[in-house]
């Protein structure tokens, strides 16, 4: 074998090696979805509070407008793209009639098997 073709067998080598590392190199976003409220907005919330009160302190709900008159349902979820972690919060306000009649934080998520 002349040096001509250990150089360049040697290269393609190298070459190989440096393209299979840099595809090991992904990068991962971070998935955010949902309302991140801050805990004394939360803890502002009090019974008897009307729907446009809650609505000027947490914002719109992610869901609740829908099928469900008497609640809203505030969800928060954070996946790092580089971490296994996962934060989730929610926060459910119940109404009747117009009116905060009660307040559930931290709500088990239920987690798909």
């Amino acid at each position: 074998m002349g040096p001509t073709l250990m150089r360049r067998l040697l290269t393609r080598i190298l070459l190989s090696v440096l393209l299979c590392s840099l595809g090991a190199c992904v990068y991962r976003v971070d998935v955010q979805q949902g309302n991140l409220l801050d805990q004394t907005d939360i803890d502002a919330v009090q019974i008897g509070m009307t729907r446009s009160q809650v609505r000027f302190l947490l914002g719109t709900p992610v869901a609740g407008t829908g099928l469900r008159k008497d609640r809203w349902d505030y969800m928060y979820y954070l996946k790092p793209g580089k971490s296994s972690t996962v934060l989730q919060h929610w926060v459910v306000i119940w109404f009747d009639g117009d009116k905060v009649s009660r307040i559930d934080q931290d709500v088990p998520v239920d987690k798909p098997s």
